[in-house]
């Protein structure tokens, strides 16, 4: 998925027209704005528009589950039968989840050299945990750095999408998910599986004992869990926010702040930049920032509140 400013296109767009002969339903402009309306009101996702094809190859999936025979039919019992299990199954089905172990690997050293500076357990968010090879990353990186005082340092790691997630908490990859890993890392990380098993690995439970996963919107008004869990010496937002408009950045990055330690790193993906979004955060160093003034934000005293964008603070 890729955010961008929702803009109307005409039903009868001729790079659609092949598309939409060799399809088994109706997919007009019509259904696309409606799916492009809800999923923005469910998840803050904005869908461009050249996401047509891809909402329709998904959700087309779910028509033939639920016996619809139009996607106007699936979009009229979605809202009004209001089933948490379909919205849900909506809301994943237009999710993309693309990660990698060490995926912008720049990012893993900077986080090492300044976790190694932190003299209690270590915690961080793991904000778009995908199918968890961003999270495991993370827990082998802490062990990795800081020996046994790793066992004491706790990792969130939260999605929108509830399938990835439990494809994360299982730990199980194939082979060529785990390719790019050192073989020192596979053997110290990983159990390799035989028999039936035979092309796939397991993380081990030191590393899996590190992480809670659980789901969580970054749209939502609050975050229980996340504040639960912080504040946080490391925020890891990478690659999801691209997926909202700047209004939303802006939104999710105000919740953020208060949840962080004063010294807290925030990092972002290769394609996002918050510069333009907020004044909370300032630019440390390649895609990753820092809190712009310690005095804008809730340190650690447990106190509840957002940070608005000019600096001020109002209660919630």
């Amino acid at each position: 998925m890729e955010v961008r400013a929702q803009r109307r296109i005409d039903d009868t767009a001729p790079q659609h027209a092949a598309a939409d002969h060799e399809r088994d339903f109706d997919f007009t402009e019509s259904d696309f704005t409606r799916i492009r309306e809800l999923i923005y009101q469910r998840a803050g996702i904005a869908l461009s528009d050249h996401k047509r094809d891809m909402a329709y190859s998904r959700l087309a999936r779910r028509l033939r589950a639920c016996g619809q025979s139009s996607f106007s039919a699936y979009l009229d019992a979605l809202e009004h039968d209001n089933d948490p299990a379909e919205w849900e199954a909506f809301t994943n089905a237009l999710t993309t989840n693309l990660t990698s172990f060490f995926r912008e690997a720049h990012h893993f050293p900077l986080l090492a050299e300044h976790v190694a500076k932190v003299r209690e357990p270590v915690t961080v968010w793991c904000s778009a945990a995908s199918t968890g090879e961003e999270p495991y990353s993370i827990a082998m990186t802490l062990i990795e750095t800081l020996g046994a005082r790793a066992s004491q340092c706790t990792i969130l790691a939260t999605d929108l999408d509830t399938q990835v997630l439990a494809k994360a908490a299982a730990g199980v990859y194939t082979v060529d998910q785990v390719k790019g890993l050192t073989p020192e890392r596979l053997r110290k990380f990983f159990f390799k599986g035989t028999g039936a098993q035979a092309g796939f690995v397991k993380v081990r439970p030191e590393l899996r004992s590190m992480i809670t996963f659980a789901q969580l919107n970054l749209t939502d008004t609050q975050w229980p869990l996340a504040q639960k869990h912080g504040p946080f010496d490391v925020v890891f937002c990478r690659n999801v926010m691209i997926y909202f408009d700047k209004p939303t950045q802006g939104r999710i990055l105000e919740r953020c702040a208060p949840l962080m330690k004063p010294s807290g790193l925030l990092f972002a993906g290769h394609s996002e930049n918050f510069t333009y979004v907020t004044r909370l955060f300032r630019l440390r160093g390649q895609t990753v920032y820092e809190l712009a003034n310690d005095s804008n934000r809730r340190a650690d005293t447990g106190t509840t509140g957002t940070v608005g964008m000019n600096g001020t603070r109002s209660a919630s």
